[in-house]
């Protein structure tokens, strides 16, 4: 009795000293967990696939295919404000258009735009928003309520994993050079000339990138990445997400509890143009390569703890200048004389950087990227702000091609190098 006394007596006094001193409950706690706020994840995905007669690239909307168009995301809490990631199934979301989707998912999140990312797939048979259109109005409207609801169900988030795969006979560089260092020809997405097609691969990054999210042993959201163009064949007005929804999908078949978000890399540049002769059933063939990039990056991924003590997330600021030669006085470049500025953004998780960036950026960039932290895992989104159209390298203005030339794609300044690997390399650091 008098053991069983003394034991009470003890937890009771246990009891009291916590509450007096909470420190010294945590003496023995392992470190990083008790002082450490939990990092939590939610994740939301809409339809936004347009109605009938809404113009698809150039065309009136005939009908629908078997899938539709996804805007799909995460809300990461726990480092600060909430952070926001969203990738669209859309060509494009430009200037104050891209403004109002950042700040309206931005509200909804109770957070500042500065740490909301949307980006954009790139599609081709897809939409490109007007904030005039009822359809992306009620998209807005949508997207708002599911990034709201999302909050409600959030999982706590224990691990982040992170692997590579190589993803062979997609991708290909399709600006082909001659001997005189000029752009000869380009290998657009569908090209039928044999000997276009025979060309090397040429420049490309052929990894996908994976990057996973963990409630202990349950995967809870997985994000991928790869640049290239996402079109096997188009134009016929009924949206569609391509091959990379197509393999997204095959992927979220096969891992059914985390929601899969796919985002396109630096793939200005980047085209399926030597692996594709427009047949239809290469769509099918194009996403089974990607899926099985991305299986084999799941399957290697390296799984390590995380803490919100390790998450960051970045903005640069940065002006991208347009070329007075080629002003054509549109939105972007209103935009530019009047100060406004592009923000770049880096989420750092542990040993993970994932660089989020505006354009039709070339790849290398995202190769730059890579090479600049080689002790890194490091991921890149493009096609965020797609103000600026084509982002190309320095020499690309020099070798002219239909994404440099002196009439047509890119309506910058060949400065635009300096400025955005300058930009990467601080978020990097």
């Amino acid at each position: 009795m008098i053991i069983i006394w003394f034991k009470f007596a003890c937890f009771v006094f246990m009891l009291f000293t916590a509450q007096l001193y909470p420190a010294l409950s945590e003496i023995n706690a392992p470190v990083g967990i008790i002082q450490a706020e939990a990092v939590r994840l939610s994740t939301f995905d809409i339809d936004v696939t347009p109605p009938l007669g809404y113009d698809i690239y150039g065309k009136p909307m005939p009908k629908s295919w078997d899938m539709g168009l996804r805007a799909k995301g995460i809300v990461l809490q726990g480092a600060g404000k909430p952070i926001v990631l969203v990738a669209f199934d859309w060509i494009g979301i430009a200037n104050a258009c891209h403004d109002e989707f950042e700040k309206r998912v931005a509200t909804a999140a109770n957070t500042t735009v500065e740490r909301v990312g949307v980006h954009c797939l790139h599609q081709h048979d897809a939409v490109r928003p007007d904030l005039k259109s009822t359809f992306v109005l009620d998209v807005l409207k949508r997207l708002e309520t599911a990034v709201k609801n999302c909050l409600d169900e959030t999982q706590p988030v224990t691990h982040i994993g992170y692997g590579e795969g190589q993803v062979y006979q997609v991708a290909s560089n399709r600006r082909i050079l001659g001997p005189d260092g000029k752009i000869k020809a380009s290998r657009y997405t569908t090209t039928t000339d044999p000997a276009l097609r025979a060309e090397p691969e040429g420049l490309i990054d052929p990894m996908v990138s994976v990057i996973s999210f963990w409630n202990v042993d349950k995967p809870v959201a997985v994000l991928s990445f790869y640049a290239s163009h996402p079109q096997s064949y188009y134009h016929l007005g009924i949206p569609n997400p391509d091959y990379p929804g197509v393999a997204r999908f095959f992927r979220q078949l096969a891992v059914p509890d985390a929601l899969h978000v796919h985002f396109t890399g630096a793939g200005g540049n980047i085209t399926t143009g030597k692996y594709n002769d427009g047949s239809h059933e290469n769509r099918l063939l194009f996403a089974e390569r990607l899926a099985d990039g991305m299986k084999t990056a799941w399957e290697s991924s390296k799984k390590e703890s995380i803490s919100a003590d390790n998450i960051t997330w970045t903005t640069e600021p940065v002006a991208l200048p347009p070329d007075p030669k080629k002003s054509r006085n549109n939105e972007y470049e209103q935009r530019y004389r009047a100060g406004k500025k592009i923000d770049l953004g880096c989420l750092a998780m542990g040993n993970i950087r994932i660089l989020f960036m505006p354009g039709e950026l070339f790849v290398e960039y995202q190769l730059a990227a890579k090479k600049m932290r080689p002790d890194l895992f490091v991921a890149m989104a493009a096609y965020g702000d797609g103000g600026p159209g084509y982002i190309p390298t320095a020499i690309a203005f020099t070798q002219g091609g239909y994404e440099a030339g002196e009439t047509t794609g890119s309506r910058l300044l060949p400065d635009v190098e300096e400025i955005l690997m300058t930009a990467i390399s601080k978020l990097l650091k």
